[in-house]
């Protein structure tokens, strides 16, 4: 016998799961509408409906977040629709047997009509009437404004949402596959609430549907009792409206649970727990509501002419229930402030260079109200989003980034951080831990309330907003992210521009290391024998002072290899890596097109930058102030035009200046890239988009 239910379940799962389903659940419900079902088949087919009712409720209670039940508004639908088909269906017998007695339509709607009313008419109009207006007037309206809201502010924050989550992704707190996932979920959340705005609109006309099939089948029942089988009119109005109001009853339960089910999820939060846990947990999290509870009912029992057992009962227990939660609050405060015994300490040993330190490669300090960002017993999730920027930082560079150490200073402000690096400071900034960061990323549609300040990774206007005000500030097209993650992004920021200065001996021998486990001969010729340890560091950091990753360091050690008998100078050895690593370098800085956008120098003026390298020091210095100053305008205006028009700003020289422009731009144009003509790869169509000439620089 417990094989057939599970053959049952087997078989409804294959029809569903071959799409044969949906066509199924139409025609039953055409049958519904169109076929006289017997009473007995009018009873299964309502207390099937109760209980659907019933289970969609209780799936909206339990489900920890609204996504879990993304099909509610679905169900709502198919729901809605047989209910209304079990509708026409009980009319038609009701209107066509109501005159036999009020057993006509089924058990079920009969006990509706005569036990839960008592078989009085007026009773039972008046309840079905209540019923109607808690769930129109009450339930639905309130459910549908907000899913109205609710879809209006998702759709209006899902810009600022895909742009946190690209934050996150560029910060390398998220990986690629769990941002695609966020971004999903984004997308679900927006489809969800949209639907559930016009799933509110379903339930509203059931409600409205509800009273005019009431309306109407009375007057057609009495007119089809009196003029067609001869009833009186107090029989007929017996029967036809006992067993119509019995119908609404048993259709109008469903519809009100259907209702709760639809203002349960559309009010609902993401939480760890059902809500049923989540209310228990948040109304007595204070014990103070529940003892004045408890006062102002005894006090209430006490007065005379009151029902005082019943109001002493029940203060009775919210005061038992009080004292007991305090107890209990009590002993958990205690257990947490027990300190253990401080240790004896022993006497100071002698100083030895043990004592001496070396300075932190990375460092971070934190003033003490930051403190709970980096303690993961207290919800802290820097030390995760630190560990998230040297995995992606290490992976797009190249090489392992170095452990970041972080501390409190008490001499710091308490919401203020300090970035090192090799013991000196490169940055530093004051955030607040309780707020977060709205990021205006160029355009926004409002002014959101909040501390004015500026972003420390890149300089943008931001404003630290209260967490309940996110929605609101993702809607107006801020890219709003916490407090972990704008210190995560400026260290980020900090480690790729002085990547350069984390690359010591250390890292370079563990990058050889590797290499030699694939290729041996490789590494065993090049070092020591062709060129020193230094001299591979120096060109590596060449590399990465100009933002180009050294993750193929194969072509880079077979490039030194074969020209290190040529020069063993760094910056020539720069030269030679860099045009073997042509193809690497344009796709990292223009990506995979087939076009190159460039800006070039006329040929006077590059002889002229050539004259004054040779003449000079072929730093900058060689030039004369007046150059330099017009030049460097020159080129940032024509850089800014470059990016504007959507591409990446690149400067196309001969290689024997291509160094000195490349250190001369550095900081005065630091999103402009210098190339030389030997670095285009084959494979890239040079295209030039403005020329500067020694008039524009003079």
């Amino acid at each position: 016998m417990a094989s057939i239910p599970d053959n049952v379940v087997t078989k409804l799962k294959h029809i569903m799961s071959s799409g044969l389903g949906a066509p199924i659940l139409v025609m039953v419900m055409l049958a519904m509408m169109v076929m006289p079902l017997p009473p007995f088949i009018l009873d299964l087919l309502f207390t099937f409906n109760i209980s659907l009712a019933l289970v969609i409720l209780l799936a909206s209670v339990y489900v920890k977040r609204p996504l879990q039940f993304a099909v509610f508004p679905s169900v709502i639908l198919v729901a809605t629709l047989l209910r209304l088909s079990l509708n026409i269906a009980s009319t038609r017998v009701v209107l066509l047997d109501g005159h036999t007695g009020t057993d006509a339509a089924g058990k079920v709607i009969q006990a509706f009509g005569e036990f839960v009313i008592g078989g009085n008419t007026a009773v039972g109009l008046v309840i079905f009437l209540i019923l109607v207006i808690i769930n129109f007037v009450v339930v639905t309206k309130g459910a549908t404004r907000v899913a109205e809201v609710s879809a209006r502010f998702t759709l209006d924050s899902m810009p600022g949402k895909q742009m946190a989550i690209d934050a996150d992704l560029n910060a390398g707190v998220l990986t690629q596959e769990e941002a695609r996932i966020r971004r999903e979920e984004v997308g679900k959340e927006a489809d969800f609430y949209g639907s559930m705005d016009g799933a509110g609109k379903f339930v509203r006309g059931d409600a409205i549907a509800g009273i005019l099939i009431l309306v109407i089948t009375i007057v057609g029942g009495l007119a089809i009792g009196m003029v067609q089988h001869d009833m009186g009119f107090s029989d007929a109005m017996r029967n036809y409206t006992l067993l119509t109001i019995g119908d609404g009853l048993v259709a109008q339960i469903p519809s009100l649970l259907l209702s709760t089910a639809a203002g349960l999820m559309v009010t609902r939060i993401s939480s760890a727990h059902d809500m049923g846990t989540e209310i228990i947990s948040q109304l007595f999290e204070s014990p103070k509501a529940l003892g004045v509870t408890a006062g102002v009912l005894g006090v209430m029992g006490l007065i005379p002419g009151m029902p005082n057992l019943v109001f002493l009962l029940l203060a009775s227990a919210a005061g038992v229930t009080t004292y007991m939660l305090t107890k209990h609050r009590k002993a958990v405060a205690l257990a947490e402030a027990q300190i253990t015994p401080k240790e004896i300490k022993p006497e100071p040993k002698e100083l030895s260079w043990d004592d001496v330190t070396p300075v932190d490669l990375i460092g971070l300090e934190v003033g003490y109200r930051l403190i709970p960002l980096v303690d993961k017993n207290q919800g802290g999730m820097l030390m995760t989003r630190i560990k998230g920027v040297r995995k992606k930082l290490s992976q797009e560079l190249g090489f392992l980034i170095p452990p970041v150490h972080i501390r409190d200073n008490l001499d710091l402000k308490p919401n203020v951080y300090r970035i090192t690096l090799m013991g000196v400071i490169t940055g530093e900034a004051e955030i607040h831990p309780d707020r977060e960061m709205a990021i205006n990323p160029g355009q926004v549609f409002g002014k959101i309330e909040g501390i004015p300040t500026t972003d420390p990774a890149f300089g943008l206007e931001a404003v630290w907003v209260e967490p309940a005000l996110r929605d609101q500030a993702q809607s107006l097209g801020y890219t709003v992210v916490d407090a972990s993650t704008v210190t995560a992004t400026h260290l980020s920021h900090i480690l790729q521009k002085h990547a350069d200065e984390l690359l010591g001996h250390e890292e370079v021998q563990h990058l050889l290391n590797n290499l030699e486990k694939i290729a041996p001969k490789l590494v065993e010729d090049l070092v020591p024998k062709k060129l020193s340890l230094g001299s591979v560091v120096k060109v590596l950091q060449n590399l990465l002072i100009e933002g180009i990753p050294i993750r193929d360091i194969r072509t880079i050690a077979e490039t030194l290899a074969e020209h290190t008998s040529d020069s063993q100078d760094p910056g020539i050895l720069t030269t030679a890596v860099r045009v073997a690593l042509r193809r690497s370098i344009a796709q990292h800085i223009a990506g995979t097109g087939s076009e190159l956008p460039v800006i070039t120098l006329e040929p006077a003026l590059e002889q002229l930058l050539h004259q004054a390298i040779q003449g000079g020091t072929g730093q900058a210095a060689g030039f004369e102030p007046g150059l330099a100053d017009n030049l460097l305008k020159s080129l940032a205006e024509h850089s800014q035009r470059q990016e504007a028009a959507g591409h990446t700003a690149i400067l196309l020289v001969t290689s024997s200046i291509r160094s000195m422009l490349a250190r001369f731009v550095r900081h005065g144009v630091p999103n402009l890239h210098v190339l030389a003509f030997e670095e285009i790869p084959d494979n890239k169509q040079v295209r030039i988009t403005a020329t500067v000439g020694a008039a524009n620089a003079a």
